[in-house]
C-alpha cells in the first residue's frame, strides 16, 4: 500500500480516483457484446460463455433437479448460518414496507401514494472467482418482500458448467427457482432485451466487475432501469490512535481480496498507526488463499495521514465510499458528519464483513463515488410509487381559481378550461 503524508487539499480529487479500465475501450467492448446478444440472442450467450467462462453452459436454465440436489450438498452448520442471516435481513427490510397516509392538502383535496411492486426483476449474482450466495439473500429477500411477481437470477457457471450449489440452495430457500447459467455483460444484455431462453425484465439489480457495471449503464440508456452503478468493491477506514491495528489490517484485506480492481483506503491523524497497520497487513496477507488478488488491489490502495479527524471526514465525504468504517474514540461525533457513504460501520467490532453477511443491512451498495447521489438497495428499490388524488366538488371550488390563473399564465387554455367547465357546472347545479 502507498503511504501519503499530509496531502494538500488540492490533491484530494486525484487521491480519490479509483483504478479502472480506459472508459472508451471498455464501452466499445461492452457495446459489442450487447449488440450481439440483441441480434443473436441465445447463440451469442453460448459464444460468450465459452469465450469468457471457458465452458459452454449446456442448457442455459438451471433445472429443478439441480436445485433440489443442492440442498443435500450444503453442510448443516452453514445452512444454520444462512438462516440467521436470512432472518436478520428479512427483519430489517420488512420494516421498510410503510403505508403512507392520505393527506388533505386543501379543503376537499385528498392526495396519497400507493407502493406497487415492479413486476419483473432480474438479479445478477457474481460467481466467477467466488460464489456470492450472500448477494442472493440481499437482493432476493427485498424483492420477495416487495411482492415482485417474476424474479430471475443470472449467475456465471463454474469450469464444470454448473452453478454453485450455495447459490442454488440460497435461491430456493427464499423461493427463487428461475436461474440461468449466464455471467458478465452478456447476462445483463439477456435480462435487458430478452432471448429465446431468458425473459426480458423491467429492472436489473446486482453488483459486478467493471464490465458488468458498464453493461448496466449502457442498457439503462435504452430505458431499462437499474438499481445503481455497483462496481468493484471498496472500503475507507477512519481510525485514530485508539484503534486496533490488527482489526484495521483485517478490514482492509477483507475488501482487497474481493478483486484486483478493488480499492482500500485508511485515513488517520496518527502516523504511528500507519506503520503498525502496514506491518499487520504484511503479516495477515501471507496465509490468505486469495493473496495474489489482494496484492493487486493493494497496489491501488493508500494509507493517508491527515492533520485531524475533521480532515479525515472531509476527505471521506469527497471520496464517498461504498463502505465506511469509523474506528475512533468518539465514533458518534464523526458519524454525525457523514454525508456521502453507502453503509457505515461504527466502532471496534463493527467489521465490514458483518454487514456483508448477517447484520441485516444490504450489502448491494453504490461504488466509485456514486454514494454522493445513490442509496444502497432496499425494499423500496423493488417498488414504484403511484400517486393518487381525489378532488371533490368543494375542492375544485376552493382550488379551481388558482389553477385557472396558473394555466392561463402558461398559455395553456385547455388546462384552464378543464377547471372552468367544472366550476360552471357546479354554479348551474349540473354535475
Amino acid at each position: 500500500m502507498k503511504t501519503v503524508l499530509f496531502p494538500i487539499k488540492e490533491s484530494w480529487d486525484t487521491l480519490c480516483k479509483r483504478p479502472g479500465i480506459d472508459q472508451t475501450i471498455l464501452e466499445n467492448a461492452i457495446r459489442g457484446i450487447i449488440n450481439k446478444v440483441k441480434s443473436e440472442m441465445d447463440k451469442a450467450i453460448y459464444c460468450f460463455s465459452e469465450k469468457f467462462d471457458g465452458v459452454p453452459p449446456g442448457n442455459l436454465k438451471v433445472s429443478l433437479t439441480e436445485i433440489r440436489e443442492s440442498i443435500g450438498q450444503i453442510p448443516e452448520d452453514l445452512k444454520t448460518a444462512i438462516n440467521i442471516a436470512k432472518t436478520n435481513i428479512e427483519n430489517f427490510h420488512s420494516a421498510q414496507l410503510l403505508t403512507e397516509p392520505v393527506i388533505e392538502t386543501f379543503k376537499g383535496v385528498k392526495c396519497w401514494r400507493k407502493s406497487v411492486a415492479i413486476e419483473k426483476v432480474g438479479l445478477y449474482i457474481p460467481g466467477g472467482s467466488a460464489p456470492f450466495f450472500s448477494t442472493v439473500l440481499m437482493l432476493g429477500i427485498p424483492a420477495k418482500l416487495a411482492g415482485c411477481k417474476e424474479i430471475i437470477i443470472c449467475t456465471p457457471p463454474g469450469k464444470d458448467g454448473k452453478v454453485s450449489p450455495l447459490i442454488l440452495y440460497t435461491a430456493q430457500l427464499i423461493g427463487i427457482t428461475e436461474i440461468y447459467k449466464i455471467g458478465g455483460a452478456q447476462a445483463i444484455a439477456a435480462m435487458a432485451y430478452g432471448t429465446e431462453s431468458v425473459q426480458k425484465v423491467y429492472k436489473i439489480f446486482g453488483p459486478g466487475n467493471q464490465y458488468v457495471t458498464k453493461a448496466k449503464e449502457l442498457v439503462q440508456q435504452d430505458g431499462v432501469s437499474i438499481d445503481m452503478p455497483a462496481g468493484p468493491s471498496e472500503v475507507l477506514i477512519i481510525a485514530d490512535g485508539t484503534a486496533n491495528p490488527e482489526f484495521i489490517a483485517a478490514d482492509l484485506l477483507s475488501q482487497a481480496e474481493h478483486g484486483t480492481d478493488s480499492q482500500v483506503i485508511m485515513l488517520t491523524d496518527n502516523k504511528e498507526l500507519i506503520e503498525r497497520v502496514n506491518t499487520e497487513v504484511e503479516k495477515q496477507l501471507q496465509p490468505l488463499p486469495r493473496k495474489e488478488i489482494a496484492l493487486k488491489a493493494l497496489e491501488n490502495s493508500k494509507l493517508i495521514l491527515l492533520s485531524s479527524l475533521d480532515d479525515c471526514i472531509d476527505f471521506s465525504n469527497l471520496y464517498a465510499p461504498e463502505h465506511l468504517i469509523i474506528n475512533t474514540s468518539d465514533t458518534n461525533a464523526l458519524a454525525n458528519k457523514v454525508i456521502n457513504a453507502g453503509s457505515v460501520f461504527l466502532g471496534n467490532f463493527s467489521c465490514e464483513s458483518a454487514g456483508d453477511y448477517a447484520t441485516g443491512t444490504n450489502h448491494s451498495l453504490p461504488t466509485n463515488g456514486f454514494a454522493r447521489s445513490y442509496s444502497g438497495v432496499s425494499t423500496e428499490s423493488f417498488l414504484k410509487k403511484i400517486s393518487f388524488q381525489e378532488v371533490s366538488g368543494e375542492g375544485i371550488k376552493n382550488l379551481g381559481p388558482a389553477i385557472e390563473l396558473m394555466a392561463e399564465a402558461e398559455n395553456l387554455n385547455g388546462h384552464k378550461n378543464a377547471v372552468s367547465v367544472r366550476l360552471k357546472s357546479l354554479q348551474n347545479g349540473r354535475y
